[in-house]
């Protein structure tokens, strides 16, 4: 029986019951917890200096009443990058390659942004609509436009990491499957492939890596226009 090579990104069951659920919490197990010694371990050190950096670059140009988001987006920070490394493991499943996953965060949380805009300075939010100094004749296809772009933000992020991660998770599967076919027949094409297969894992890790900043980042530069 002859797979498909999008077989990887079905969700597992087993008796029923989506895996999928398991693929997201059971990671969380795996991150220290904090302690009430006056130093903390490495691994706990190497977390809270990462958390620090990428803090303080997503929120450097929001203003202070965005700094409420920080532990929301932190945590989404870390949920994603979790999500992507993770499906690097063989016999593992990456949860954000589901485009309803995805969605359903970047629909949920733009939402929120854009509710937060309208109830806090909804004439600032809405003034996102029309550009300044707009001609009074593109007013009403301006408007349009710029409301079409507005609603197309969330499809935009869901669309990204998932286009990324299913990518660069074919680019690994085809690159295996040729070198496992070339083992026996050209041994020494296969020692090329292998480590081009070395350089495409590594490749996607930093696109894991790279795809969940991007995604927080777009997060907070909306938040940035609605704060």
């Amino acid at each position: 029986m002859t797979l498909s090579l999008f077989d990887q990104f079905l969700s597992p069951v087993v008796c029923w019951i989506p895996l999928v659920a398991i693929a997201i919490t059971l990671p969380w197990i795996l991150f220290p917890s904090p302690t009430t010694r006056w130093l903390n371990n490495r691994s706990l050190a190497s977390q809270n200096w990462f958390l620090s950096q990428a803090t303080s670059q997503i929120f450097l140009p929001i203003n202070p009443p965005g700094h409420k988001w920080a532990l929301l987006l932190s945590s989404l920070l870390i949920f994603l990058t979790t999500m992507n490394t993770a499906g690097l493991l063989p016999y593992t499943f990456t949860p954000t390659s589901q485009l309803s996953i995805n969605m359903g965060l970047a629909g949920a949380l733009w939402m929120g942004v854009v509710i937060l805009g309208m109830r806090t300075q909804p004439t600032h939010s809405l003034g996102h609509l029309l550009p300044e100094g707009a001609p009074a004749l593109l007013t009403p296809i301006l408007v349009i436009i710029e409301t079409i772009s507005l609603f197309i933000r969330p499809i935009a992020l869901g669309v990204r990491l998932t286009a990324n991660l299913t990518a660069g998770h074919l680019l690994i599967q085809l690159t295996s499957t040729a070198t496992l076919a070339m083992l026996t027949i050209m041994p020494v094409t296969a020692i090329f492939t292998g480590i081009l297969l070395f350089l495409l894992a590594l490749l996607e890790a930093a696109v894991a890596l790279i795809q969940a900043y991007v995604f927080v980042l777009l997060l907070s530069l909306y938040l940035q226009e609605n704060v």
